[in-house]
């Protein structure tokens, strides 16, 4: 089999807002998305991603850093094949896990045994994969009795906890992660983390974004900064981060 790799060449993703009636509508859709406006057309054009060239191989641990509707999330959907280019070209080679919501594929009104199974499944593994898994997920969870019951009954702590059981047990060839690590108690996450370490030395690329230094410092070494679409640096995560966050306090 050959290595996972993403192939990014020249790449745009536009969305065209047919409601669109008002500037001030407008701009409210570009808060939530991100990007820019097109004003060549009649109908406005959401320009998410602008002309992004991007080569990763097989080790690749990228962090990707700017403000909220940078373009980060929409980045990752066209590395997840969730997105095509409007414009320009995007390959990508290898069994691809998108983690962009920790509760997604999951079911309130069935037990937390069957939603490791579908959850597990939404992520690309085999029904027989997720069964050899369950005791070692159950285990690192400690939700006990409550594995019985249907997942309403759980809290959000105890959700993000199954969720991650699951995520850190999974074996895919190009990890992209979004976000969406919180709401436990720091001892679980601090064993998470030993899970999350060794998920990430099983994949063999990561793209990570997160608002969080610690965890892009403990997962990656490189970084990736976006801003309204486009890409304003790539290299070393020490020296972007630093670049990133002096010019966001500027």
């Amino acid at each position: 089999m050959s290595d996972p790799r993403i192939r990014i060449d020249h790449a745009s993703v536009d969305f065209p807002i047919f409601d669109a009636k008002s500037r001030s509508l407008k701009k409210a859709v570009l808060g939530r998305a991100g990007g820019r406006i097109g004003t060549d057309s009649k109908v406005p054009i959401i320009e998410a991603l602008s002309d992004i060239t991007l080569k990763l191989d097989k080790g690749a641990r990228v962090a990707l850093v700017g403000h909220n509707g940078a373009g980060k999330s929409t980045l990752l959907r066209l590395m997840a094949g969730i997105y095509e280019p409007t414009r320009g070209r995007s390959a990508v080679q290898g069994k691809v896990a998108p983690i962009f919501d920790l509760a997604v594929g999951m079911d309130p009104e069935i037990s937390g045994y069957d939603n490791i199974v579908i959850r597990g499944l939404f992520l690309g593994m085999s029904r027989k994969q997720m069964e050899a898994r369950i005791e070692d997920i159950a285990e690192f969870t400690e939700l006990g009795d409550y594995l019985e019951m249907p997942l309403r009954a759980y809290s959000t702590g105890m959700r993000v906890r199954l969720a991650l059981g699951v995520v850190t047990s999974i074996d895919p060839e190009i990890l992209l992660l979004d976000e969406g690590i919180g709401a436990v108690d720091a001892e679980f996450l601090a064993r998470a983390r030993g899970r999350l370490h060794e998920l990430v030395d099983r994949s063999g690329i990561l793209v990570f974004a997160s608002h969080s230094d610690e965890f892009l410092y403990d997962l990656c070494d490189t970084a990736l900064w976006m801003e309204q679409g486009e890409i304003k640096g790539y290299g070393p995560l020490d020296e972007i981060l630093a670049e990133y966050k002096g010019r966001s306090l500027s």
